[in-house]
């Protein structure tokens, strides 16, 4: 057994010192509070009090950054700052995913119910800063902020997708969307969607894997499709169990034909 204590004790002098998880995703979660007031009690009486809460954001990032050895060679202040210039953009593209539900669910009934209950909106407006933060060669951290998302909604959202503005997530769960996947604007996603690779061979981990999307694409349910050199062609529908592995030219409709039995059978008593 002292073996095995002292591969144990090694392992952890070996692991990089970081933040919690908690600490990181509490970090974005009171960001999205402050953007959508509709989230919280909306405790800030001025605009004062919303400029020192983003100044204090941009310290925790970089206290965040600065205890993280896995980003030892960032420029912490720097990052910081470049992230939160670009707070600004992410939160009209999270007012317009806002919009898209809306719009997309009949069962939507104000924007105050698509914020504060959506899985939806929360899972793509965590993407959308942990994407920023992949863009800004950010390690780590990112992933733990999309898998937070992840466990929260079952919705996998890799923070290295690039993906347009309105994009609709319909319920969400089991929605899989790759690392390397593009989303073209106004895309209406449905819940167990899959947007994966042909091959999970490590050669390809610097390649593109995953489809691309265009614009104004509805995927329904439980379809599935895989590859980088997969394109979904603008204004198509693909729906419900569809599997794809080859592309589609735009305004094509998509379907599975399934052959369904019934058989009669007497009334329970």
């Amino acid at each position: 057994m002292h073996d095995f204590y002292q591969h144990i004790y090694e392992q952890q002098l070996a692991v990089l010192e970081m933040p919690s998880n908690k600490k990181i995703c509490g970090w974005a979660t009171k960001i999205l509070d402050a953007l959508f007031p509709e989230r919280n009690s909306g405790e800030m009486k001025s605009v004062d009090d919303v400029k020192l809460a983003f100044e204090q954001f941009e310290l925790e990032l970089e206290q965040l950054l600065s205890k993280s050895k896995a980003c030892g060679n960032c420029n912490h202040s720097k990052v910081a700052r470049q992230f939160f210039e670009r707070i600004p953009a992410l939160y009209e593209l999270m007012c317009w995913d806002a919009d898209a539900l809306m719009d997309g669910d009949p069962a939507a009934q104000n924007k105050r119910e698509v914020v504060r209950t959506y899985p939806g909106f929360f899972a793509i407006c965590i993407f959308r800063m942990a994407n920023e933060l992949h863009r800004l060669g950010v390690p780590l951290i990112p992933r733990i902020l999309t898998e937070h998302a992840h466990s929260k909604t079952g919705i996998d959202i890799h923070p290295g997708a690039t993906i347009g503005h309105h994009l609709h997530i319909d319920h969400g769960t089991g929605l899989v969307i790759g690392e390397t996947c593009t989303i073209g604007n106004y895309v209406k996603l449905y819940q167990g969607v899959t947007l994966g690779a042909l091959s999970v061979d490590k050669g390809f981990s610097n390649v593109k894997r995953h489809p691309t999307i265009g614009d104004h694409v509805i995927i329904y349910s439980g379809a599935t499709i895989l590859g980088g050199e997969t394109y979904i062609g603008h204004h198509s529908v693909i729906g419900g169990n569809v599997w794809l592995t080859g592309s589609v030219e735009p305004y094509t409709t998509v379907y599975h034909q399934a052959t369904s039995k019934f058989i009669d059978s007497k009334p329970i008593i």
